[in-house]
């Protein structure tokens, strides 16, 4: 189980069930090391580009309601 801990301290590896040596812990540190970098080289937000036209432009106006009667039509 690895739990997060505040950015000053590393994170912790406890052993839950049975007991694993010294290799066997240095080959999880090596595996979950990788996949993290791994991830975090591959993990790229997309930053929409706006430019000036699309900020200054007016929204869409909100669609008609047609469930409100207008006019000589209401009956």
């Amino acid at each position: 189980m690895i739990t997060e801990r505040p950015e000053h301290q590393p994170p912790t590896i406890e052993i839950l069930r049975g007991t694993a040596t010294e290799e066997e812990l240095a080959a999880l540190i090596a595996v979950v090391s990788n996949a993290y970098a791994q991830e975090e080289a591959g993990a790229v937000a997309v930053e929409r580009q706006t430019s000036a036209w699309q900020r200054t432009q007016r929204p869409l106006r909100r669609p008609l309601r047609r469930d409100i009667p207008w006019g000589r039509f209401a009956g």
